[in-house]
């Protein structure tokens, strides 16, 4: 994983529109002076929490009537279980109707998908032709899920949903582009590349109504700057933005300054919050026994109550290996990482979600907005670097009010981050109890598979593919002017410790 940079958004960024003056603009003849007036300024509308309890999902508004929802709306949340909106669903969803652009900063499992799916569908209900909104979120797995949200709200509207990302076939996906589905979901990189490839593309977002960055933090890396900049100018200028997070940052505060549309930022909580229904805990470890004891957790989750598993690791190469490590040991566990061709992430995700596999090894493409109920454990396999990421992963369980926990093994490197997490979250770790003796009972044996697993690795060729991946990555990074940037960050700090 890259180490990030804080970087502020461009404030030409197309995102909002902002009015402003063209210095080079031709001068005219002078004309009869007119009576002065102020300029108008927009106004960003800011709403705090109010609620005593931010991780409570029991909102101030008694139903989804008392929304501006239509009627066939209503029903829908009734049909699928939503009882009463969430305090993001309330507070958003108002606003939206209103014709506001919108920023929600709302926790993990919160509703956040329905606060700004539920009124994109009810306005496009009233004027249902073309591409009505248009989705941008950073994983593909999050793309097909949002899809799948979408089409659940929208059921009795026929709704004509495309998902586009990498992986998939170009032309199968430019040709439903160009029969103008009602939303279309989207990676930035697969978007951008069709839209330069094929120029009749951008002409059938003229008319969108709704531009929305879900996760919208990840989207607004300024790894995706480029991409985003390609897609915002075939969109109106016209058009509502609705960004959702759950972590806040500068990236998002500096958008609002530029909103056209008098922004609304609701705002559950500040910095980063995880819920109080999720129990964390930790394991202070030597890095050569952390497969030991992954395995032995993983042995008494049917004991604890667990339903389905997900572990976090940091890189694909360890993705993989504790894949082929459990395997040889007969745990039935599926891998999910970018390694893998489109079809087979799909295929991981649906055996982990319907149940033939309770264990998930995952890199943080499986971090954001996945929504399986069955998850009851997180375990942080390797420590992430920030601690939104760490937000992020844990809220894959402890979702929708329900109970979760997470357990994050911590060897002497990881103790500085494991502060670090602490303090942003507001939260201290407990200590996940561990018999020593017993988890290292099976050591031998975990080895003599880890021995196995590493050698299937290499016959598998998985060192080729990481390093042609490695190839791909910089060449990337060496279009978009990254390494350039990095290059001269480095030249900075070592002219200085000289």
């Amino acid at each position: 994983m890259e180490q990030e940079e804080e970087i502020l958004v461009d404030k030409n960024f197309p995102l909002f529109f902002k009015p402003s003056r063209n210095p080079n603009k031709t001068l005219q003849p002078a004309k009869p002076p007119k009576p002065v007036q102020e300029p108008v300024i927009p106004q960003i509308e800011r709403e705090k929490s109010t609620n005593p309890n931010p991780d409570s999902i029991t909102a101030s508004t008694a139903s989804f009537s008392d929304l501006g929802l239509a009627e066939w709306a209503i029903q829908t949340c009734k049909e699928l279980g939503m009882k009463c909106p969430t305090p993001v669903q309330s507070h958003c969803i108002p606003k939206i109707l209103a014709g506001k652009d919108v920023l929600g900063l709302a926790q993990t499992g919160s509703g956040k998908t329905a606060a700004f799916a539920l009124p994109i569908l009810n306005r496009l209900a009233e004027v249902p032709y073309g591409i009505f909104a248009l989705v941008i979120t950073p994983t593909r797995e999050l793309a097909y899920q949002l899809a799948e949200q979408f089409r659940a709200l929208g059921s009795c509207l026929h709704l004509r949903c495309a998902v586009v990302v990498g992986g998939m076939d170009m032309l199968t996906q430019a040709k439903t582009l160009m029969s103008r589905p009602h939303v279309v979901i989207a990676t930035p990189g697969r978007i951008k590349v069709l839209l330069e490839d094929n120029p009749d593309i951008s002409g059938v977002f003229s008319g969108t109504k709704f531009l929305v960055l879900d996760e919208a933090d990840r989207v607004l890396d300024v790894g995706f700057e480029e991409e985003l900049r390609v897609v915002f100018q075939c969109l109106p200028k016209n058009r509502q933005t609705l960004l959702f997070s759950a972590t806040m940052t500068s990236n998002l505060e500096s958008l609002l300054e530029v909103s056209a549309n008098n922004a609304y930022f609701y705002e559950a909580y500040e910095g980063f919050k995880t819920v109080d229904s999720l129990k964390q805990q930790y394991v202070f470890i030597p890095k050569n026994v952390k497969d030991v004891y992954l395995v032995h957790i993983l042995s008494k989750i049917e004991d604890m109550g667990i339903r389905s598993v997900i572990i976090f690791v940091s890189t694909c190469r360890t993705c993989h290996l504790l894949s082929l490590l459990l395997e040889e040991l007969d745990q039935k566990a599926t891998a999910l990482h970018s390694f893998k061709s489109q079809s087979l992430r799909l295929s991981a995700l649906h055996q982990f979600k319907s149940g033939q596999a309770s264990i998930l090894i995952a890199t943080d493409v499986a971090a954001r907005g996945l929504d399986i109920p069955t998850v009851d454990l997180v375990i942080n396999y390797d420590i992430p670097r920030f601690p939104r990421d760490y937000v992020h992963r844990v809220g894959r369980t402890a979702r929708a009010g329900r109970g979760g926990l997470a357990v994050s093994f911590v060897t002497e490197n990881d103790v500085d981050l494991i502060h670090e997490i602490e303090a942003e979250v507001g939260k201290k770790m407990e200590l996940f109890e561990c018999k020593e003796k017993e988890v290292l009972s099976e050591i031998t044996k975990i080895y003599k598979a880890k021995r196995v697993a590493t050698m299937k690795m290499m016959d598998d060729g998985f060192e080729e593919k990481e390093k042609e991946r490695k190839k791909q990555k910089m060449k990337t990074l060496a279009d978009k002017g990254l390494l350039k940037k990095k290059g001269r960050k480095r030249k900075r700090i070592n002219s200085a410790k000289q």
